[in-house]
């Protein structure tokens, strides 16, 4: 008598009942809506109670619209939490650097604009390399501050966002020229 035993060097997973009931359910109702046919649901029945492995009856069930499996439905909850915690960590940090940017005091009104680069006439002077010569202004419109980037070579954010033309700021926001970074003040 002789026995043959098949050895693999990675252990397969097992398929689980849930796996199976799932992609069952799944072709009953791929048959329900009449996207398959009598015989193809029986034949894909068949192989999915010979099925060993989960890409087995992946392949069954692939051109079947279908409901998310459990497995799924946790794995991008689990995602979504992380991402939210994460969100949450970033915010903190932010808030944290927010409180130990330099303030940038805004100019009294009607003092006109303030222009802000490295050019020795510029109202606010800043000598870094990533600061352009006319790098960006500030001035009061109809009672609202507006920046204004002038073509600078490394760009004017607003609360980590690049500034492409004008942007209105207010107290408290983030300002940055090149990798110069302030926060502005009122007061």
């Amino acid at each position: 008598m002789t026995s043959s035993f098949e050895f693999s060097a990675y252990p397969v997973p097992r398929l689980s009942d849930a796996e199976r009931d799932w992609a069952l359910d799944q072709l009953r109702e791929g048959a329900a809506q009449g996207m398959l046919s009598h015989d193809t649901l029986v034949r894909r029945i068949e192989l999915a109670l010979a099925a060993r492995r989960s890409e087995d009856l992946a392949v069954l069930t692939a051109d079947l619209p279908g409901r998310e499996r459990v497995e799924d439905r946790w794995t991008r909850r689990l995602f979504g939490w992380v991402g939210r915690m994460s969100a949450v960590s970033v915010g903190v940090r932010r808030a944290w650097a927010a409180e130990k940017l330099p303030k940038l005091l805004l100019p009294h009104p009607g003092t006109g604009r303030l222009r802000i680069g490295r050019d020795p006439g510029s109202g606010l002077r800043l000598s870094h390399e990533t600061v352009s010569r006319a790098h960006a202004e500030l001035s009061l419109r109809d009672g609202v501050w507006v920046l204004k980037d002038l073509g600078s070579t490394n760009g004017t954010t607003v609360n980590g966002h690049r500034v492409t033309g004008s942007a209105v700021v207010r107290d408290g926001d983030q300002v940055g020229f090149g990798k110069v970074t302030f926060r502005l003040s009122s007061s």
